[in-house]
């Protein structure tokens, strides 16, 4: 075991969730998703609620979001928006059939007390696409959001921008092949990224932690951690293992259900970083 082990330190966070009320698959927008195999609305619910039950167990704050007829995806509450100190900048989705989860989620940081509200001018899918590690902001394309909201991310935060360029579309968004553990160490699936990713992570990151094929094809990475504890999906026995081996506590969750449309445990959490001032 790795001698920086007790060095993992969780720190609380705060979480935006949207229950999956009308959670279905009725369209295809990755390759995960598939109309004519039947979703389990009840299971979808309970695997839900048990991601939520460990968020706070874990001594993390969980707030909702009413989800609205008509968008089943609007469970997915990463892709809402990006929030960091406190400042929001909205999501713009790539595809109609999601395009009015954005006003949903603009409307309740609005309502929430939100000073500094940005709606979108590049497609950007939110957390989907964007995560922080430290000072640094990570902007996936390739798929789903636009290469150049990565100028627009620096200019609303006022942060580097490291832009990661995504070449498999079973991961179609960045929070699919790379999970951020802690300012300095993430896990990552390395063929989902081309050669300038690659480079462009190793210098970000002093500690990468590589998933197995069959960890990635189940969306182990699509994971949330707080600094020592990473829920993730249980399926993702090999991933749980290395994490453990370098001092990180897994917390394994079932999102099979959610996984049916391409999502798993942080498609289902967006973090609040800073809140309403």
């Amino acid at each position: 075991m790795s001698s920086d082990v007790t060095h993992r330190v969780a720190s609380p966070r705060t979480y935006l969730m949207c229950p999956p009320d009308y959670f279905t698959v009725s369209y295809a927008i990755n390759p995960w998703m598939r109309p004519d195999t039947p979703v389990d609305p009840g299971l979808a619910m309970r695997q839900w609620s048990a991601l939520r039950a460990a968020y706070r167990s874990l001594g993390h704050a969980v707030s909702t979001i009413e989800p609205h007829p008509g968008l089943p995806d609007m469970v997915f509450a990463a892709n809402g928006a990006t929030v960091v100190g406190g400042t929001v900048l909205g999501a713009r989705f790539r595809y109609p059939q999601r395009a009015a989860e954005a006003d949903a989620y603009l409307a309740w940081f609005r309502s929430c007390g939100y000073p500094a509200v940005h709606e979108a001018m590049h497609v950007n899918e939110g957390e989907g696409d964007i995560l922080v590690a430290g000072g640094t902001i990570l902007a996936g394309h390739g798929f789903r959001s636009d290469q150049a909201a990565a100028n627009e991310l620096a200019a609303v935060f006022g942060r580097r921008v490291v832009s990661l360029r995504l070449v498999d579309p079973r991961f179609y968004h960045l929070d699919t092949a790379l999970c951020v553990l802690d300012a300095s160490t993430a896990m990552y699936y390395p063929a989902a990224f081309d050669d300038a990713g690659r480079a462009a992570l190793e210098g970000v990151f002093d500690e990468l932690i590589e998933a197995k094929d069959e960890d990635a094809e189940v969306l182990g990475l699509n994971a949330v951690s707080d600094g020592r504890h990473v829920v993730l999906a249980r399926q993702a026995v090999s991933l749980a293992r290395s994490l453990a081996a370098r001092g990180f506590t897994p917390v394994p969750v079932d999102m099979s259900e959610l996984l049916k449309a391409g999502g798993g445990a942080k498609c289902c959490t967006l973090e609040l970083r800073g809140g309403a001032r």
